[in-house]
């Protein structure tokens, strides 16, 4: 039997109404949302002694299940097919004396001004506005006319939607324009998603008398797990906000049937404020052969260790959730703005809320845990945050790594999965004889002075590969009697920081084009200029060229080592570090005129772009006839050894040679040693180009 019009303007027609019921006969005929889903909200704005006129009614059920439970019974129900009044009139009759059926078109209502408290519609402003054409749209502005003209001052118009992005933003500019308070429930599902996926609506258009002049618009959206509506600044915003959980419904309509190909993510945002609280990444493994205990699991990824590889790739992910053992594995991050109580807090938070991403074929009733390291949620306290001219906003946090090790760590909050800048914090030890006093734990205050840095260690492995870097120095010693080093990009200063201490004769120049990270590394990560350690707060690319034309008029050579660890500001092109800037060929050429012949340069390379990548290599190695590359493990990070001479080349046996003999240079009595430091190693892995 069909039932769907021919096409989508046969809904605003009685003809077509008249046939569709008297082909469907006695079968309500529901569009979408049972009563035991909206009663909830419309309990909220329907009272039992208001005048409730229902448009559209249709055959639905939903006027007589407000009657029977004693909701209202004060119910005129209007629609244009005749053939449904005459069924509804005979099916109510005189089980519900003060409930009315009339044929009226809602586009020409004989009602007076005033009349209702409440006009009630479910679909049927959806079944109008099929289109945006200017017919159709007359027909809407007329529909919202005599809906304002039959309603009292104070009225509500409710209206059960699916909220089509032009529906919505029709309703709320309208009613908003006239200055009616707009609010959008979203319906709370009853959890068969066979048989509806998009979620419903229920726009709530209360009327005030209209404010000559501009007066504020008032638009709110209630989410389903929540009572208090949030308010939105423009109708623009708030379909926006609607879109979004009609996405997630989608999303979740797709993952209870079928196990999803590519990782899925998405941000669960705090209720009051509206900022992400759970960033949540979806992996399945299908490898993993199902049982009734291994379907799905939570992960609660510590704080602060959601930038680790383990936790922020997709590779390290998908490692993480094989290595489980789970079908599906949510992997949860959480986010330094909030306020967490605990994994149990945690848990009942996200209960509900992940369940909704559970994969199909889930036994009923079935327990999922949820899983961390440790079994805690780890330990995060932001010690200063601002904001950067150049770099935007910040923060410096402490958090807890493996075991009883802190870290502090500089995060620029444009990117924030990526850290800037690392360094170990030393446990404060008792001085001999003194012993430990158990003291009352007190929260840390952001203006207590630092805890120490520990100088010895180097947290970031491309920084360990990078002073190994300085193996490839010629000469017949592996340190030098005296060594020049210019690093451009200060950052929180471990990298030049180790350079000066573990260097005795080494002289650092610093370059950074932002005063506030060298006020950041100073307060927060013990960097400290002296005789052989200066900061030049200047723009790489001014400094750099400015050296190489003094250089060339002096004929002087500055530096034994160059070293570039410079992020790029600018996230659209597909290298993070350095900026595109610094790899040009007439910039190289200028680095490589202040280097020494038997120098090294020493690059930080960051680029997902392959083909970026390629093109960068290719203009090194016409500027240098020497390259080698060093992979970090893990990251994205290459760092590149360029030299100025092919005469430099070394095989591996002499590197390792000169690497062990440096560091036993450097290792010297009383001077502490990261012993997982091994120079050696670092440069086992590195290739000639």
């Amino acid at each position: 039997m069909e039932l769907l019009p021919r096409s989508p303007g046969e809904f605003g027609s009685a003809r077509y109404w008249d046939r569709f019921f008297r082909q469907r006969g006695q079968r309500p005929f529901e569009w979408y949302g049972a009563f035991p889903e909206l009663c909830p909200v419309l309990h909220k704005y329907v009272r039992p002694r208001d005048k409730v006129l229902v448009v559209g009614c249709g055959n639905s059920e939903l006027s007589e299940q407000i009657y029977d439970v004693g909701m209202c019974e004060d119910i005129v129900n209007i629609d244009i097919s005749d053939a449904v009044i005459r069924q509804m009139q005979e099916r109510s009759g005189s089980k519900r004396p003060k409930m009315s059926y009339l044929l009226m078109d809602m586009l020409q209502m004989d009602f007076p001004d005033a009349h209702f408290q409440v006009v009630l519609d479910k679909g049927t402003l959806d079944a109008l506005l099929t289109d945006e054409e200017e017919a159709t749209l007359d027909k809407v502005d007329q529909m919202f006319a005599e809906i304002s003209r039959v309603l009292q001052v104070g009225g509500r118009y409710l209206c059960v939607s699916l909220a089509q992005a032009h529906v919505l933003k029709k309703a709320v500019e309208y009613f908003s324009q006239e200055g009616w308070v707009v609010r959008v429930h979203q319906v709370a599902s009853s959890g068969d998603k066979q048989q509806f996926v998009l979620p419903v609506f229920v726009y709530v258009m209360t009327k005030f008398r209209k404010i000559s002049g501009s007066a504020p618009q008032i638009l709110e959206i209630c989410p389903e797990e929540q009572d208090k509506p949030t308010r939105m600044e423009s109708a623009e915003q708030l379909v926006a906000a609607v879109k979004d959980r009609q996405h997630y419904a989608l999303l979740c309509s797709q993952l209870s049937k079928t196990p999803c190909r590519e990782q899925v993510s998405l941000d669960l945002c705090d209720k009051e404020s509206g900022k992400p609280r759970y960033t949540l990444h979806v992996v399945d493994s299908p490898s993993v052969k199902p049982s009734r205990d291994n379907h799905f699991a939570i992960f609660i990824v510590p704080q602060g260790r959601e930038t680790e590889w383990l936790f922020g790739t997709e590779e390290g992910r998908r490692q993480l959730a094989a290595s489980a053992g789970f079908g599906r594995l949510v992997t949860v991050a959480l986010h330094r703005e909030q306020h967490y109580e605990g994994m149990a807090g945690i848990q009942v938070e996200l209960s509900g809320k992940v369940m909704e991403l559970a994969p199909p074929g889930l036994p009923a009733r079935q327990q999922v845990p949820f899983l961390s390291v440790g079994g805690d949620i780890g330990v995060r306290t932001v010690r200063h945050r601002d904001t950067s001219a150049l770099s935007g906003e910040y923060v410096v946090e402490d958090v807890k790594g493996d075991g009883t090790c802190y870290f502090r760590r500089l995060i620029f909050l444009r990117n924030r999965n990526v850290v800037q800048s690392e360094a170990r914090l030393l446990s404060p030890t008792p001085l001999p004889g003194q012993k430990k006093r158990r003291k009352e734990k007190k929260k840390p205050s952001p203006s207590e002075p630092p805890a120490a840095i520990d100088k010895s260690y180097l947290c970031c492995e491309h920084h360990k590969a990078m002073v190994a870097g300085l193996c490839l120095l010629g000469g017949p010693h592996p340190l030098p009697a005296l060594l020049a080093v210019l690093v451009v990009g200060l950052g929180g200063g471990s990298l030049p920081l180790f350079i000066h201490d573990y260097f005795s004769q080494a002289r650092v120049a610093v370059v950074e084009i932002d005063p506030s990270m060298l006020e950041v590394a100073t307060r927060w990560f013990g960097f400290s200029q002296g005789d052989r350690m200066q900061v030049h707060i200047s723009d790489g690319l001014d400094y750099v060229a400015k050296l190489a034309a003094e250089g060339t008029f002096l004929q002087k050579v500055w530096y034994d080592a160059v070293m570039f660890d410079v992020d790029s500001k600018d996230l659209t092109v597909g290298m993070s570090c350095p900026p595109p800037a610094f790899v040009e060929k007439l910039f190289l050429q200028k680095v490589k005129t202040i280097l020494k012949p038997e120098g090294v340069f020493v690059l930080n390379l960051v680029c997902r772009d392959a083909r970026l990548k390629e093109s960068v290599l290719a203009t090194l190695r016409e500027v240098f006839p020497l390259l080698y590359t060093r992979r970090i493990e893990g990251e994205v990070n290459e760092i590149l050894f360029c030299q100025p001479s092919p005469e430099g080349r070394r095989d591996p046996m002499e590197l390792g040679a000169r690497a062990r003999a440096l560091e036993g240079a450097l290792r010297q009595p009383g001077r502490p040693w990261d012993s997982s430091y091994v120079l050696a190693e670092m440069l086992q892995a590195v290739k000639i180009l």
